[in-house]
């Protein structure tokens, strides 16, 4: 038996479920000059903002508009683009952008060319991590960009059957 010396202890357990394209319900804590902080329903404990620019602007401009921002106390849908778990404290950084809610598009870490990650789409969040210690780096490739990759054709088949029933 391996005594647990708390030496691995994770500091990303609870949102181990959450992955990259993924919508969530968030509820809008401040304005900051960036952007705003949000708390993602469910997860509660877990850092998350969203940047001005990923906020939709009525007035065109590349960036929400203070005056444009949701209200404190208000609740939105959001997607999950990018989840940093390199080090203490997790962070979640969301986008309310329409179109991101619709499909998610982030470049694939395999050929570069942009991927749906969303539900339905051709991509795949891949979480790297070690038995070494805590920290997590998520990437994003088209599934066919994995699949190909990989020498074992039932490791192949996997990868083609994750998330489809």
């Amino acid at each position: 038996m391996i005594e647990d010396t708390g030496d691995m202890e994770r500091f990303d357990g609870g949102v181990s479920a959450l992955v990259v394209g993924e919508t969530v319900r968030v509820r809008i804590v401040s304005h900051e000059r960036w952007g705003v902080m949000v708390r993602v329903r469910g997860h509660e404990d877990v850092g998350a903002s969203v940047d001005g620019a990923y906020i939709d602007s009525p007035s065109g401009s590349p960036r929400a508009l203070p005056h444009e921002l949701p209200a404190v106390g208000s609740e939105a849908d959001a997607v999950v683009q990018e989840i940093d778990r390199y080090a203490p404290p997790l962070w979640l950084r969301l986008s309310l952008r329409g179109a991101d809610l619709r499909a998610l598009r982030r470049p694939c870490a395999f050929c570069a060319r942009p991927t749906v990650v969303s539900s339905g789409g051709d991509g795949v969040s891949i979480d790297v991590r070690s038995a070494d210690g805590p920290g997590c780096v998520s990437l994003v490739a088209h599934r066919s960009c994995v699949a190909e990759r990989l020498d074992f054709a039932g490791d192949r088949a996997r990868v083609a059957g994750v998330g489809h029933e």
